[in-house]
């Protein structure tokens, strides 16, 4: 069941986008007086899920998730309609059209996938406001790391002040700017100290899951939340418990605890905890994996939660801004992704891995802001000027106004041919990652 909630998502999530950007085109195009031979949802070689022609219009949709098109009378493109080229120019056709009127058409389904992007992003803002959780607020107490975090230089207790000289109060993308930076400036005790992060190092923090196991909030008062072994239930541990020290030693952060718990594996300790304003000291073993046998209580991320209420008007610039931040973090992960030394390019997805990605529950606020970002996405890969895409068409168009000099047929076809190739075999190397990663994670032993 979980599969099929998390392909719907990602089916809807694509077939809004899509076909919204192919719109983008569309419009255009037949405003200019263009004709539109067809109109796809997701690509369809060899066969069509379904398709009706309406005018001059074939409107279907494909069955391979890949994105979607419009084949344009008189243009070379994902259709690699050749014949029809060998064939005087007619007026209704994209090649007869004028520069602007082809660039206006190219750039089109970029155009809305901004503008769909700034929609979202400002009705969720002025419906729900702007939550994030607050950089300020998790490291009063300073912040707790793992092994990774300790081998860069942070220590238990460490603020972060800034990175590459900017503060970061969104502590979502606090993990990204550490793992991008140059320089990490943390508050230590009162003094100010310079960390510097390598690509070993960020190997280590997306192999071991990411922030969830990198860096945590410094929990504050040791309370126990449930007594897990018999021992310690014998021993007279009991929820609410506060502890207060081991052996005389104070304990006054949980990351305290299990130094203190290493100097005494397989043996007993004099544990002193405040019960109902009471304090008791007892007797109790600490196992040979260095534990009491109880869970701690852990704040909940609500305490950290920042609630910012928007206007529809006060939510329009918000929007744009967000959209870009998030757009610049998406282009910045690219840094990780080439380099070599920290495998992050194992860790990219295709269709599939997105859609293994979304929530095993029907999450409409997820929905929305994720579509929100993965519009803004297809905008950017949309844009690059590689032969095939929106962007490399756009760029001829922009040489021939600027030169004077359109690009002959025969060459075109041969740059979009190369394009197509290129994108092609992106797209089962991706797709052949996501295949194997769905059956090593269901077959493997």
């Amino acid at each position: 069941m979980d599969i099929i909630i998390r392909l719907g998502q990602f089916i809807l999530m694509i077939s809004i986008l899509v076909t919204l950007h192919e719109l983008g085109h569309f419009i255009p195009a037949k405003y200019f007086k263009t004709k539109v031979e067809k109109f796809y949802l997701f690509f369809d070689p060899w066969f069509s899920i379904v398709k009706k022609k309406i005018g001059e219009t074939t409107y279907g949709i494909g069955w391979l998730p890949m994105g979607g098109y419009v084949k344009i009378a008189g243009m070379i493109d994902e259709s690699m309609d050749k014949e029809q080229m060998k064939q005087p120019p007619q007026p209704w056709e994209f090649r007869s059209k004028p520069a602007w009127q082809r660039l206006i058409i190219m750039l089109g389904g970029v155009t809305v996938n901004v503008l769909l992007a700034w929609v979202i992003l400002t009705f969720m803002f002025t419906i729900n406001g702007q939550k994030y959780q607050s950089v300020t607020k998790i490291q009063e107490n300073g912040l707790m790391f793992s092994e990774v975090g300790k081998e860069i230089g942070f220590q238990d207790g460490d603020k972060i002040i800034s990175v590459d000289g900017k503060p970061q109060e969104q502590f979502n993308r606090l993990l990204l700017d550490i793992m991008l930076s140059d320089e990490i400036l943390v508050d230590r005790n009162g003094k100010e100290v310079k960390l510097h992060i390598e690509d070993e190092q960020i190997k280590k923090i997306i192999s071991s899951g990411g922030r969830e196991s990198f860096i945590f909030p410094r929990v504050k008062d040791i309370v126990v939340d449930s007594v897990a072994t018999a021992s310690a239930k014998t021993a007279g541990l009991i929820k609410g418990d506060k502890i207060l020290s081991i052996n005389g030693k104070s304990l006054t952060y949980f990351d305290e605890l299990a130094p203190q718990l290493n100097l005494y594996k397989g043996d007993t300790v004099n544990l002193q905890v405040t019960r109902h304003d009471a304090v008791s000291t007892l007797r109790i073993p600490v196992s040979d994996s260095a534990t009491l046998g109880f869970r701690p209580f852990i704040q909940v991320k609500d305490d950290f939660t920042v609630y910012n209420k928007h206007t529809f008007f006060s939510s329009i610039p918000l929007a744009v801004k967000e959209s870009f931040i998030g757009l610049g973090y998406n282009i910045k992960q690219f840094k990780i992704l080439i380099k070599p030394k920290t495998e992050a390019y194992k860790q990219a997805s295709g269709p599939l891995g997105i859609a293994r990605k979304l929530p095993k529950e029907w999450d409409w606020n997820f929905f929305w802001s994720f579509s929100a970002m993965f519009s803004m996405w297809l905008a950017f890969l949309n844009i690059l000027p590689i032969p095939g895409l929106d962007g490399g068409h756009a760029l001829l168009t922009i040489g021939e106004m600027v030169t004077g000099r359109k690009l002959g047929e025969k060459a075109m076809g041969i740059v979009q041919t190369i394009g197509m190739i290129i994108l092609l075999s992106l797209m089962a190397l991706i797709f052949g990652k996501d295949i194997y990663d769905l059956i090593i994670d269901k077959f493997a032993f």
